[in-house]
């Protein structure tokens, strides 16, 4: 084969190759045009964790979610000029339902942590709370801190982050781990398990509807966590967008607000 014919070859395969290259990334689109396109966001949440996201019935019957995860959903899809979708989901399938692509983001009070961030990625810290124990109130000399329930059958929301703190601070804990917040409330007053890891806000809301069950002294503080927005592995352009929403309601005191409202709006319903 001549020289120059084996050029003309390779430069034709060169940009054959480059042209699919092209073809490819131009057949992903990223995750901020697809939202703005369709004109929805779609937000996925486990809507049994009040004050973050729960269900109420409005003046005519019907279901609502509401809480102030939802507020800030409501507010990035109002800066990303489109309607808000809510899909209520267990909250482990929460990080999968993101990276697949099921849903657009996860708004739910969810800690990024090391493990979740090996499947995507997250916003800015928009809350930070303190974590503490439910306990009977029967209970209130038994159970003061982690270390008294040694050995016992303790509750944590499957895949939160409360799991991994009653697994660090009880020794030898029977973790009894349930997707639903509200069937841990049932096994506590029950008496299916001694005590339920929950975060605070969260606590003050069941404790305010449950006068049977108290907080325990012992309380932890998470200066690393809190709750961020789970976003799906490289789309930087929707971080920033998400993270500027973050920082206004921030700076005008909204996350108060919100956070205010959703207290009331569960103790109303109780």
């Amino acid at each position: 084969m001549k020289k120059g014919m084996l050029k003309k070859i390779l430069a034709v395969t060169i940009i054959g190759i480059m042209g699919l290259g092209l073809v490819s990334c131009g057949n992903k689109k990223d995750k901020l045009s697809s939202i703005q396109e369709s004109g929805k966001l779609v937000v996925g949440l486990s809507a049994d964790y009040a004050p973050y996201e729960f269900h109420i019935l409005d003046e005519n019957g019907n279901d609502q979610i509401v809480g102030f995860d939802v507020e800030i959903a409501n507010e990035i899809a109002k800066d990303l000029g489109v309607e808000l979708e809510l899909k209520d989901m267990n909250f482990e399938n929460l990080v999968a339902g993101v990276s697949s692509g099921k849903i657009d983001l996860a708004i739910s009070g969810m800690t990024p942590d090391e493990e979740r961030q090996k499947s995507i990625d997250f916003s800015d810290i928009y809350y930070k709370a303190e974590h503490g124990m439910l306990v009977r109130v029967k209970d209130k000399d038994k159970y003061k801190n982690f270390e008294d329930l040694k050995g016992q059958k303790v509750g944590a929301q499957m895949g939160a982050v409360q799991a991994q703190i009653a697994e660090e601070k009880i020794p030898e804990a029977d973790l009894q781990l349930i997707s639903n917040v509200n069937d841990l409330v049932l096994a506590l007053k029950g008496e299916k398990i001694e005590a339920l890891v929950v975060e605070l806000p969260v606590a003050e809301m069941i404790v305010k509807n449950n006068p049977e069950l108290m907080i325990a002294e012992e309380k932890v503080i998470d200066n690393e966590g809190g709750s961020a927005v789970g976003i799906q592995k490289g789309q930087e352009d929707l971080v920033e967008k998400i993270n500027a929403t973050i920082n206004r309601i921030k700076e005008d005191g909204l996350l108060d607000q919100f956070i205010i409202e959703a207290n009331e709006l569960a103790e109303k319903q109780n």
